[in-house]
């Protein structure tokens, strides 16, 4: 994914959120990759959020615009800036 913010100091992050969010969502959340994740017949669906992060507070941000949408985040994953696990 090249969306044009990949500063040498971002890193990716996938983002999980119960839920399920269509790919017309992506601009507003910050350019991410939207993947939905369907689950068992009896649990709703996850949507994974990926793709690299400027900073902190752009991070935050996305995570501000989860909440006010009222769903919930059940993970967040920061890999290296080159998509690697940094173990965090």
């Amino acid at each position: 994914m090249d969306t044009g913010n990949d500063s040498p100091g971002s890193c990716v992050y996938h983002i999980t959120v119960q839920g399920r969010l269509d790919a017309g969502w992506s601009e507003w959340l910050g350019g991410l990759d939207i993947e939905i994740v369907e689950q068992a017949e009896s649990d709703a669906p996850l949507t994974v959020l990926n793709g690299p992060v400027a900073d902190q507070a752009a991070l935050r941000g996305i995570l501000e615009r989860l909440w006010d949408m009222n769903l919930a985040l059940l993970a967040v994953k920061r890999l290296g800036a080159g998509g690697q696990d940094d173990g965090g």
